[in-house]
């Protein structure tokens, strides 16, 4: 007697660690191949293809109004369905196209940001200086390993930011004490997770093949660790995984509030701020681009619309001397 063939869902979640897809990829796609399935009153995908997905897609544009970053999610886990799990990749998926929203981003003012940073304390405190002063995304900061800090050469190296890119940007000078005090406080509580036979971290799975047992050593760890260790759910090790980016969200929210910024303040907001201030300092646009690691610079270019001079550093003519 033949064992059962794994359920549709089960079989995407192999396929997609068995291609080292990340924890939160897979979560995602996994959701969205099952509002698709419901969408379509459970048909097996099997019996379905490019029109049931372009229905689906066109639903989420016109009916539920998704963001386009939103509907192209759900089409990447779709593609990804066909293609690798079973087998029947789609060719050409023509669907109306939710809106692509041309939004400035939220800048803060120098004085603005010092009064959120100094409206938090500890270790939030010190990853938002981070986010500021090296222009980090949220989840950079809170990967960030103890090898990617090199204070001799004043950077820190980002590994594997958006579009699987590292890069090199500047860590602050004024850091330097701070980050030395706060990575030896983790370090004694790695000391202690090794004393108790714990003390492993994630590697992604090439670099845990490449080095066997880099997952216990302190070059590996963590900058900002979880308060506890965990079960990882793939491997059954435990682990202590890094800090949830929840608690630093909520912490810049309250802080913006205190500071009584008149601003929605979000932990890219920093990241904006960076960019936006190196401008105004007069670094050029392809540097900034690097630093932030942008593939095009037309993407850099939209801080150039936010610089602190006031619509596009023109002077209104309500303003014009009396003649």
């Amino acid at each position: 007697m033949t064992a059962n063939k794994p359920r549709l869902l089960d079989q995407a979640r192999e396929v997609l660690r068995r291609l080292h897809y990340s924890r939160r990829t897979e979560e995602s796609y996994i959701g969205w191949m099952r509002r698709y399935i419901l969408f379509h009153h459970k048909r097996h995908p099997a019996e379905m293809g490019a029109p049931e997905v372009e229905a689906f897609l066109t639903d989420l544009a016109v009916t539920q109004q998704v963001a386009a970053s939103t509907q192209n999610q759900a089409l990447s886990a779709l593609l990804f369905l066909y293609a690798e799990v079973l087998r029947q990749p789609l060719d050409v998926v023509h669907a109306v196209r939710a809106k692509q929203p041309q939004r400035l981003p939220t800048v803060l003012t120098r004085a603005e940001t010092r009064s959120v940073i100094d409206a938090l304390s500890g270790t939030y405190q010190l990853m938002v200086k981070l986010l500021y002063g090296s222009g980090l995304r949220l989840m950079e900061c809170v990967r960030l390993r103890v090898k990617d800090i090199d204070v001799p050469q004043r950077q820190l190296v980002v590994r594997s930011g958006k579009g699987d890119k590292d890069r090199v940007t500047p860590l602050p000078g004024s850091l330097f004490l701070p980050l030395q005090e706060h990575l030896g406080r983790v370090q004694l509580t790695h000391a202690q997770d090794l004393h108790e036979g714990y003390g492993e971290v994630y590697l992604p799975y090439a670099l845990a093949r490449k080095f066997p047992n880099a997952h216990r050593e302190w070059l590996w760890q963590y900058v900002f660790p979880a308060e506890h260790r965990s079960l990882d759910p793939r491997s059954g090790s435990v682990r202590r995984h890094h800090l949830d980016e929840s608690g630093l969200q909520k912490a810049v929210r309250r802080a913006a509030q205190q500071a009584q910024v008149p601003k929605h303040v979000t932990c890219h907001t920093f990241r904006h701020s960076f960019a936006t201030h190196l401008l105004e300092d007069g670094y050029d646009i392809r540097t900034v681009q690097e630093l932030l690691g942008h593939s095009d610079v037309r993407t850099t270019m939209i801080y150039t619309h936010v610089l602190n001079r006031g619509g596009r550093g023109v002077r209104s003519p309500l303003d014009d001397p009396a003649e």
